[in-house]
């Protein structure tokens, strides 16, 4: 069995994929253990000694602030809290992603400034464990004062209320906890306000992106530079020399992996017609590296995150203070998060535009690339695909993170809308994977016509690979399936780059030299 030990050291987005790829259960160190019972002990101490308000301890919440608890209504105050803010509608979050929410939770409540129980982080681990992963919804999060409705989702199964998926079925808690004998958790003080306050929401959905943008990333080089190659395209606007003049990490690692990758073709080194190359091929290098240096600011960003403490208000025992701040407002994520979509959606945009010029009929290839253009369609429609994919992604860019709507009676009167610029994000991350796969689709094929000269050893391994599931197309048929193997094939590829050897997540070697 696979452990990963819950403690303070920094959580990194390779550990998290490390964790889900290996399937590793989770143990709170005795470390964790120590100062998350350190915290509560404290917070009981303090509320027995002292009347003092102590917001959402022993008062309402957000502008019901002002309204005292008495102590004996204290624990049904966090019960309430938890029930009535399950308000999500919409579709469901996918379950991989509420599984890097549930971890993300423990993570953060594991630092001893939240005030909760031993036993309520325990049972988020069980529930973590054993695969039983609570219904949350999509909408309902404004991203400040928390994610508090998806959140709250999250939470019912620790009351024993809610739904769960568990053996691949949708039951209501109540059937799980009969089937392992767990009573609910009864939240004491503050628990209820510590688990729906926080950014998990968000963060999921971002560091769920940003591993999966960043083999996509490399994917969009690799396709490109096949492109290229189908293109018959000049090899020139990768010269290092260029990159030196205009030194933008991301665009000196795109030539270089493309230059790479480009390494003994016969196709590159022919000699060329033409003197120039359209923006979408020439310009690889900047467009790609630009994304790529937009990524990693949000691998940055998101790589914080993960580590913070983000419910209020916060307690440091060691101080003797409780404050009442706003590290549960999601400005940074959604700043972020409408950045990831962007540089997402360029990565995109770009593809899109090279799959249309090896549609056009020039440079020796068929119209549509298909060997009796007229009777045969060819690849005409799935340009359309991706082009519609594409306006949608432009739609998805629009910034959530430019709206505010005041809530809570003014006293929240400004929110990140983060949440629904983590859900538009990840919209777009799927629908580039898709246009990637229509390039690739089309750069394959074309490419077969430029034999009998061979690329370089690297695109005709890569090539042989992708016929296996995806065949040349010598006369019209359904197109969707092989769309779709496209898709699938992008997805498992196990990408080995040249020169930089086994696959490791882009921006790794940089994430602690930057400073912004």
């Amino acid at each position: 069995m696979n452990l990963h030990q819950i403690n303070t050291e920094t959580l990194t987005l390779e550990k998290i994929a490390y964790i889900l790829n290996n399937d590793c259960q989770l143990q709170l160190s005795a470390q964790t253990e120590q100062l998350i019972v350190k915290c509560r002990q404290y917070l009981d101490r303090k509320i027995e000694q002292s009347d003092e308000p102590i917001y959402g301890v022993n008062t309402g919440f957000g502008s019901l602030c002002e309204h005292r608890i008495s102590a004996e209504d204290l624990e049904s105050l966090q019960r309430n809290l938890v029930m009535s803010h399950a308000c999500g509608m919409g579709d469901e979050v996918p379950r991989e992603i509420v599984k890097i929410i549930l971890l993300l939770k423990i993570q953060s409540l594991s630092y001893g400034h939240s005030g909760v129980q031993l036993s309520t982080v325990q049972r988020l681990i069980d529930l973590y464990n054993h695969n039983i992963l609570p219904v949350v919804y999509q909408l309902g999060s404004l991203g400040a004062s928390g994610d508090l409705s998806p959140l709250a989702h999250l939470s019912l199964p620790l009351l024993g209320m809610g739904e769960v998926y568990f053996d691949g079925e949708k039951m209501n808690t109540s059937e799980v906890y009969k089937k392992f004998g767990w009573e609910a958790i009864n939240l004491k003080s503050k628990e209820g306000l510590a688990l729906l306050n926080g950014t998990q929401f968000m963060s999921a959905y971002g560091v769920y992106c940003c591993l999966r943008v960043f083999k996509l990333s490399k994917l969009a080089d690799v396709i490109g530079a096949i492109s290229l190659e189908a293109f018959d395209g000049r090899i020139e606007p990768f010269h290092e020399l260029i990159q030196q003049i205009r030194p933008h990490k991301g665009q000196i690692r795109t030539a270089k992996r493309i230059q790479d990758i480009l390494e003994g073709s016969e196709i590159t080194h022919q000699a060329k017609a033409h003197v120039q190359d359209p923006y979408s091929f020439r310009c690889i290098p900047q467009v790609h590296g630009a994304s790529k240096d937009s990524i990693n600011y949000v691998a940055y960003v998101f790589g914080n995150e993960i580590n913070s403490v983000t419910d209020n208000p916060t307690i440091f025992p060691d101080e003797d203070l409780i404050i009442s701040a706003g590290n549960f407002h999601g400005q940074p994520l959604a700043l972020a998060l409408d950045n990831l979509a962007i540089a997402m959606a360029e990565l995109g945009n770009i593809s899109e535009r090279r799959t249309y010029q090896l549609l056009s009929g020039k440079r020796n290839l068929p119209p549509f690339l298909i060997a009796e253009p007229g009777l045969h369609s060819g690849f005409m429609i799935p340009q359309y695909t991706a082009a519609s994919i594409v306006n949608q992604n432009k739609m998805l860019c629009t910034p959530s993170s430019v709206d505010s709507i005041e809530s809570s009676q003014g006293q929240e009167d400004h929110v990140s809308m983060g949440a629904n610029g983590a859900t538009k994000a990840y919209k777009v991350m799927r629908n580039l994977e898709r246009i990637l796969a229509i390039e690739l689709f089309n750069a394959c094929q074309a490419l077969e016509f430029r034999r009998p000269l061979k690329s370089s050893p690297f695109i005709e391994n890569l090539v042989a690979q992708y016929r296996e599931k995806v065949a040349f197309i010598k006369a019209d048929k359904v197109m969707y399936l092989e769309m779709q193997a496209s898709v699938s094939f992008l997805r498992n590829f196990d990408l080995v780059l040249p020169i930089e050897g086994a696959f490791k997540y882009e921006f790794h070697s940089d994430l602690k030299a930057l400073r912004y």
